[in-house]
C-alpha cells in the first residue's frame, strides 16, 4: 500500500509550473457581511489560463501578467466582480469587497445561532457550498463531515440515506440538527433521518458544526454537538445550472436550479430540483430518489423582507438492516456486497426491509428591521411526514427460503407457495411496513436589541406542536387473500388486507414551550455572551388497539427543562485567540422512557437527563496557517435506561434504571496550511476518552404487585462507550495543477472503536466482579480522490468532476454490536464499502 500512496501523493504534489514574471496583480477580497478575509475564491484572468485563489486571509496575486486584463473574481454564494487594467508591473487593487447575492442570509445566520470565529467561543467547523459540491459525489450528506474533529460518520447497512453520525461519541438523539435554525430532531426520540433530508446537499449553503453545547439559543439536545444546515436563501443574481452525474452500480443523477434574480419590484424566486437513482453498492439496496426546493422572497421596503421557503426529498430503498458476525460474512461470495434481507420475486428483486418516506419542510420567514439598534426575525414553519420502513411477518431473514443455497437470495415464489397451502385463503408469511407519520408545526421568533455598542440583548420563543401516528400496515400478502390479526382489542380475529393496520396503532403527541434569552458582550478584543432558556416538553399518548375508546388516552406527562451556559473568546493579538465556555442543562427523557412497556402506563421513575460541560480552546492565525486546539469534558448524568427483562419464570418485567452517568472528554486539533497559492493543506486529530463512569449496586425489578423479581449489579464503570471511533486523524491535499484544474486527495484514519453494547448486558449477581471490556474492532485508513476541471462553453461556465471514495478498496469494519464472548468470533458487525466512483458535468448559466 505504501507504494501506491507514494505514487498518489507524487501525482498530487510534484506537478510546478512558472510564468515570466512580467508583471502582476494582486489585492485582497473581504466579506461583505462580516469584513473577514474570503478564503478560498477564484481569481482568473479572462481568456488565459492564469489565476490564483485566495489566501486564508483573503490575499491574491496573479503573476506574468502585460497590458490590458480582465480580472474576474468568483465566489459561489456572492456577486462576480469584474476588474479591467493596464498591467506594466505590480498592480495592487486594494481591498475589494464581495456582497453575498442572497436575500435574508445574514437574518437566518442570526436565527440559526451561527458561530463567528475569533468571536463566538465555542469549537466549530464549517464546510461551504462550494466544497459540498466537490465531495458531495455519492456519499450521504453526514459522512461530508467524516474529516472533522469529533465527527464519525458511517453508511450504517448502506442503504440509500441510512447513514449514521455520532459527534464526539453521541448518536444521534444528543446532536441537534438544525435547518436555518429550525430543530428537526425527532420530538419523540430525539433522532435523525438523514434519508429525509436526501437533497440537501444541493441546496446547502452553509453546514457548521458546533461541537459540545455549542451556540444555538434554543433548547435543543446538544450535548456532543449541533450541525446546523443554511440552505440556500433566494438570489439576487438572474441565473442557474444544470448537472448531470453517473457512477458505480447504476449510480445516475440529474439536477437543475434556477434563480429569477431581483426584481425592481423587490420580488425574487429561485427553484432547484434533481432526481437520484442507482442499483445500490450493497446487494439489493435499489433506490430513487427525488428533491426540490424553492424560494420566494418579497422585499417590501427597507425595513421588512418576507420570504417562503419549501424543500422535500422523497425517496424510496432497499435495506440492509441485519447484522451478522465476521465470520458469515466473510463465507459469503462477496463479504461487502452480501445482503440478508432482499430477496427475488417472478425474476424481480423484492425487498424485505425497504425505507420509503417523504417529509417536505415549509417556513415563512418575516424578517423586520425595526430600527437601527433592534430587529425582529419570525418563522412559522410545518413538517408533515409520511412513510416508513419494511420487514418480514411469520418469516426470518435469516432462515427463510434461498434461491441457491445460504448465500443467495430470498425465494419469494417459495414463500408464495407457503401461502397457497392454506385453504382458506389466509397468509402465513406477508410482507408489512412500520409507519411513522407525523404532523409537525412551529413558531420560532428572535428579537434582537443593541443596548449599547457593546452590549446586545437576545430575546426569543420556540413553540412547537407535534403529532407522531405509529401503526404497521399489510404491504403485501404474497399471493394470499388475508391475515388472521389479535392485535386490536375492539376488532379480534381481524381478517387484515393489504394496506390495512395491524399489529399496533398509536399516537405520541409533544406540546413543546420555550423561552430564550442571551446577552453578549463585544469591546476591542473581547466578546463575552450568557444565555438561558427554559421549556416545557408535555408527552401524552394515544392507543387505539390495546385499550377501549374510554381508556384509549393516558394523561399528559409534564417535564421542565432548561439550559445555561456562557463563554468568552479573547483575541490576544491579530494572530491568536483563547476561548472558554461552561453550560448545564437538564432535558427531559425520550417519549418512550416516559411511558413503560410501550403502554399507556406513566413511568413514575421517569426523570431529567442531566448534562454538564466545559469547554476550553487556543486558535493560531497567520496569512498562510490556521490551527484550532480544543479540550473539552461533558458529564451525562441521570441516563435514562428503561427496558424489558424476563424474570425465571418467563414472565415479562420492567426495569426502569436511574443514577447511570457517562464522562466524554478528549482533545481536537484542526489545522490548515498553503505553503503556495496552488497548494493546500488540511487536517486534523481527534483523540476521545469516553466511558462510563459508575456502577450500579443492588438494582432490584418488581412487579405490579411490588414482588421482588430480581437483584443485580450493573457493571459498567471504566468501560468504554461504544458505536463510534474515538481516536480520528485526517489530511487533506489539494493542489491546482493549473487554475483550472485541481486534485484533491483525502486520507482518513480511524481507530479504538469498540462495540455498541446495551449496559444493561452487563448485569450479573450481586458482588460479581467487573464486566469484561467490549470487543475493539481493528484499525483501518482510507484515501479519497477528488478531480475537478473548470472551462467555458461558450459564455458559459462549465466544470468536469470526478471523485474516487476508499480508493484502495480497503475492506474493514465500521459499525458493530458486541456479541457474548467479547470478540471478533461473537460480534455482528456491517463492513463499509469498498471502492465506488462518480464522474459528472455542471454547466453555469
Amino acid at each position: 500500500m505504501m507504494k501506491q500512496v507514494l505514487v498518489l501523493l507524487t501525482v498530487l504534489f510534484s506537478a510546478t509550473f512558472s510564468y515570466a514574471q512580467s508583471g502582476s496583480v494582486k489585492g485582497r477580497l473581504i466579506d461583505g457581511e462580516n469584513g473577514e478575509g474570503v478564503f478560498g475564491a477564484s481569481v482568473l484572468v479572462v481568456g488565459t489560463t492564469k489565476g490564483a485563489i485566495s489566501d486564508f486571509d483573503g490575499n491574491f496575486k496573479v503573476d506574468g501578467l502585460s497590458g490590458d486584463v480582465t480580472i474576474r473574481i468568483t465566489y459561489l454564494g456572492y456577486a462576480t466582480i469584474e476588474i479591467e487594467r493596464n498591467v506594466t508591473g505590480e498592480v495592487d487593487l486594494g481591498e475589494l469587497t464581495l456582497e453575498p447575492t442572497s436575500i435574508g442570509l445574514d437574518q437566518i445566520e442570526v436565527v440559526a445561532s451561527v458561530a463567528v470565529d475569533r468571536k463566538t467561543p465555542v469549537a466549530s467547523s464549517s464546510i461551504k457550498a462550494l466544497e459540498i459540491a466537490e465531495r458531495a459525489s455519492n456519499q450521504e450528506f453526514p459522512e461530508l463531515l467524516k474529516s472533522t474533529p469529533g465527527v464519525y460518520a458511517t453508511k450504517a447497512g448502506g442503504g440509500f440515506g441510512d447513514a449514521q453520525t455520532r459527534i464526539r461519541g453521541f448518536n444521534s438523539e444528543n446532536v441537534a440538527v438544525l435547518i436555518n435554525g429550525v430543530p428537526v430532531n425527532d420530538m419523540e426520540n430525539g433522532r435523525v433521518y438523514w434519508s429525509n433530508w436526501a437533497g440537501l446537499t444541493d441546496v446547502t449553503s452553509q453546514m457548521q458544526v458546533q461541537r459540545g453545547l455549542g451556540a444555538s439559543k434554543v433548547a435543543v439536545p446538544s450535548i456532543g454537538g449541533t450541525i446546523n444546515v443554511l440552505t440556500k436563501t433566494t438570489d439576487t443574481e438572474k441565473g442557474g445550472n444544470i448537472a448531470y452525474s453517473f457512477g458505480n452500480n447504476g449510480y445516475q443523477k440529474t439536477s437543475f436550479a434556477l434563480s429569477t434574480g431581483l426584481s425592481e419590484t423587490g420580488w425574487a424566486v429561485s427553484l432547484s430540483g434533481a432526481k437520484t437513482s442507482g442499483d445500490g453498492y450493497v446487494d439489493g439496496t435499489w433506490f430513487e430518489g427525488y428533491n426540490y426546493f424553492f424560494n420566494v422572497t418579497k422585499q417590501i421596503n427597507d425595513s421588512h423582507i418576507l420570504s417562503l421557503t419549501g424543500f422535500g426529498a422523497p425517496q424510496k430503498h432497499g435495506q440492509r438492516q441485519n447484522r451478522t458476525t465476521i465470520e458469515n460474512w466473510q463465507n459469503a461470495p462477496n463479504p461487502l456486497t452480501f445482503n440478508y434481507d432482499y430477496g427475488i420475486y417472478q425474476g424481480e428483486i423484492k425487498s424485505v426491509e425497504d425505507n420509503f418516506y417523504h417529509k417536505p419542510q415549509f417556513s415563512l420567514n418575516h424578517y423586520w428591521t425595526i430600527n437601527e439598534r433592534s430587529e425582529l426575525s419570525t418563522v412559522a414553519y410545518a413538517s408533515i411526514g409520511t412513510g416508513g420502513g419494511g420487514g418480514n411477518l411469520g418469516f426470518n431473514n435469516f432462515n427463510a427460503p434461498r434461491i441457491a443455497g445460504q448465500y443467495s437470495p430470498i425465494d419469494f415464489d417459495a414463500l408464495v407457495a407457503m401461502n397457497e397451502e392454506n385453504v382458506d385463503g389466509s397468509a402465513s408469511v406477508a410482507l408489512r411496513a412500520s409507519r411513522n407519520d407525523h404532523k409537525w408545526y412551529g413558531v420560532l421568533s428572535t428579537y434582537s436589541n443593541e443596548l449599547n455598542d457593546n452590549l446586545t440583548l437576545l430575546v426569543g420563543a420556540d413553540l412547537r406542536w407535534y403529532k407522531g401516528i405509529h401503526f404497521q400496515e399489510i404491504t403485501d400478502l404474497l399471493g394470499a387473500e388475508y391475515y388472521i390479526d389479535n392485535s386490536d382489542v375492539n376488532n379480534p380475529n381481524n381478517a387484515v388486507r393489504t394496506g390495512d393496520k395491524y399489529g399496533y396503532y398509536n399516537d405520541g403527541v409533544v406540546n413543546w414551550t420555550g423561552a430564550f434569552g442571551q446577552l453578549e458582550y463585544s469591546k476591542d478584543d473581547l466578546s463575552l455572551f450568557f444565555s438561558g432558556a427554559v421549556s416545557n416538553t408535555g408527552y401524552k399518548r394515544i392507543d387505539y388497539f390495546t385499550y377501549t375508546p374510554d381508556q384509549q388516552e393516558s394523561e399528559t406527562l409534564n417535564f421542565i427543562g432548561f439550559q445555561t451556559k456562557g463563554g468568552a473568546n479573547y483575541n490576544l493579538d491579530a494572530r491568536q485567540n483563547i476561548f472558554a465556555n461552561i453550560g448545564y442543562f437538564e432535558k427531559a427523557p425520550i417519549f418512550d422512557n416516559a411511558f413503560v412497556n410501550f403502554s399507556n402506563d406513566v413511568n413514575e421513575d421517569a426523570v431529567n437527563e442531566k448534562i454538564f460541560s466545559v469547554e476550553l480552546g487556543y486558535g493560531y492565525r497567520t496569512t498562510n496557517f490556521n490551527v484550532n486546539v480544543n479540550l473539552y469534558r461533558t458529564q451525562w448524568i441521570d441516563r435514562a435506561f428503561l427496558r424489558s427483562l424476563q424474570g425465571s419464570n418467563g414472565e415479562d418485567f420492567t426495569a426502569n434504571l436511574t443514577g447511570v452517568n457517562a464522562i466524554h472528554q478528549g482533545a481536537e486539533v484542526e489545522f490548515s496550511y498553503k505553503p503556495s497559492g496552488a497548494l493546500l493543506f488540511k487536517g486534523m486529530i481527534s483523540m476521545g476518552d469516553w466511558q462510563w463512569e459508575n456502577d450500579l449496586e443492588n438494582v432490584q425489578v418488581f412487579d405490579q404487585d411490588q414482588n421482588l423479581i430480581e437483584e443485580f449489579d450493573l457493571k459498567i464503570a471504566g468501560l468504554k462507550v461504544g458505536d463510534a471511533a474515538q481516536t480520528t486523524a485526517a489530511l487533506t491535499g489539494e493542489y491546482r495543477l493549473l487554475p483550472e484544474f485541481k486534485i484533491s486527495v483525502d486520507f482518513n484514519y480511524y481507530a479504538n472503536l469498540y462495540a455498541s453494547f446495551d449496559p444493561l448486558s452487563r448485569r450479573g449477581d450481586v458482588g460479581s466482579a467487573a464486566a469484561p471490556q467490549a470487543w475493539k474492532v481493528p484499525e483501518w485508513t482510507t484515501f479519497d480522490l477528488r478531480l475537478k476541471y473548470d472551462f467555458k462553453i461558450g459564455d458559459f461556465d462549465a466544470s468536469l468532476f470526478g471523485n474516487v471514495n476508499n480508493v484502495f478498496d480497503t475492506e474493514y469494519i465500521a459499525d458493530a454490536n458486541d456479541g457474548a464472548n467479547h470478540d471478533a468470533a461473537t460480534a455482528v458487525v456491517w463492513y463499509a464499502q469498498g471502492r465506488t466512483w462518480t464522474g459528472g458535468i455542471r454547466l453555469n448559466f
